[in-house]
């Protein structure tokens, strides 16, 4: 079955800055020289994108080496895991929408995209359809933006929810 969608100190690091920015009432994205929402969403679309399409080669680069993933079960996972939990060669997507889609900045060279989506399509031969909450963190490095964290959530679809 797919796997669905951060540095273990950087994650810490930037937890703390949010919250020490909340606390003195500054939004992040109000940060002077903080990264800009388009960048930032341009990098989670294409991010999003590379996803769907199983492009491993495109995850590979925009997949830190030191990736912290944490699966829907909870389950901490790296890098490796993340790529071929996208990649199965008997796994297919249908296109994803999101909702609820919250992009912050964390500074200049950090931020975060998070959202609920439904995923949907084929592994090993089934059907499958599964709703989640997910939010990556990116780190802007000397290469361009990374993932560095991501947090998914399995969470129940209501009953008589739409199929689309």
């Amino acid at each position: 079955m797919v796997r669905l969608w951060t540095r273990g100190s950087a994650a810490g690091t930037l937890g703390a800055m949010a919250l020490a920015l909340s606390a003195c009432g500054a939004a992040p994205r109000d940060l002077a020289g903080a990264a800009s929402v388009a960048d930032l969403t341009a990098f989670a679309d294409a991010f999003d994108a590379a996803q769907i399409a199983k492009d491993g080669a495109k995850l590979d680069t925009m997949v830190a080496d030191d990736l912290v993933y944490i699966d829907g079960s909870g389950k901490r996972q790296g890098k490796r895991d993340f790529i071929a939990g996208w990649t199965g060669a008997d796994d297919s997507y249908d296109p994803v929408r999101l909702s609820d889609r919250v992009i912050t900045p964390l500074g200049s060279d950090a931020g975060l995209a998070s959202a609920e989506a439904i995923l949907s399509g084929r592994s090993a031969g089934q059907p499958f359809r599964v709703r989640l909450r997910y939010t990556d963190v990116f780190h802007r490095r000397a290469g361009g933006w990374q993932a560095v964290h991501i947090q998914v959530t399995r969470i129940p679809i209501p009953q008589g929810a739409a199929t689309d």
